[in-house]
């Protein structure tokens, strides 16, 4: 437990180099751990979000699920990143997705409530905060521009050269969801690559 809390105060002193030591340990004094089994939901659509999870250990995927019941992958989150609709959660309104356990999970959470009293009390946790969402902004927008402008193979290639730890750890079917390109499309994209590359 401990580890996993030390871990989140690093990046949060790696973002904010100058970030007060009494500031940290304001933050640190609301912290709790959830371990998690793998399946197990963090969040559940259509609820407000009371927490934000930062990622200790283990592997989720954010998805929604259409209008025919299709599951739609739209993100996969891994260690050292937030596990949150941040925009949901900053405005407390219900989230439209499930984050769900791919792999067992060690998560730390910060409670709204907690985050809102240390921005109040710490400008600099407040400039950690706007980062934070300046970091999630980058990262939806260069997704959507993936839809954009790339072709299914580069979106494929970005992703496994963005992640070369999670190549192993996703199963094609929730690749083929998170990247928009059907099971088979996928499977033919891999096998052509592989052929290549030798």
């Amino acid at each position: 437990m401990e580890e996993a809390i030390q871990s989140y105060l690093k990046t949060v002193k790696h973002l904010c180099p100058h970030v007060e030591s009494d500031a940290l340990s304001f933050l640190e004094s609301g912290l709790t751990i959830s371990t998690l089994s793998d399946k197990h939901f963090y969040i559940q659509a259509n609820t407000i979000q009371n927490h934000v999870g930062f990622v200790f250990s283990g592997l989720l995927r954010a998805f929604y699920i259409d209008d025919v019941g299709n599951e739609i992958t739209v993100r996969f989150v891994k260690e050292n990143d937030f596990a949150t609709n941040y925009v949901s959660f900053i405005s407390q309104q219900p989230s439209r997705y499930y984050f769900q356990c791919i792999e067992p999970c060690e998560i730390v959470n910060i409670s709204y409530q907690h985050m809102q009293e240390a921005f109040s009390k710490f400008p600099s946790l407040e400039k950690y905060g706007r980062l934070i969402a300046e970091e999630i902004l980058k990262g939806q927008q260069k997704r959507i521009e993936s839809f954009l402008f790339d072709n299914a193979e580069k979106r494929y290639l970005d992703f496994i050269n963005g992640n070369p730890n999670l190549f192993n750890r996703v199963s094609i079917s929730y690749l083929s969801s998170y990247l928009g390109i059907d099971r088979r499309s996928l499977t033919r994209i891999r096998k052509k690559l592989a052929y290549h590359s030798f």
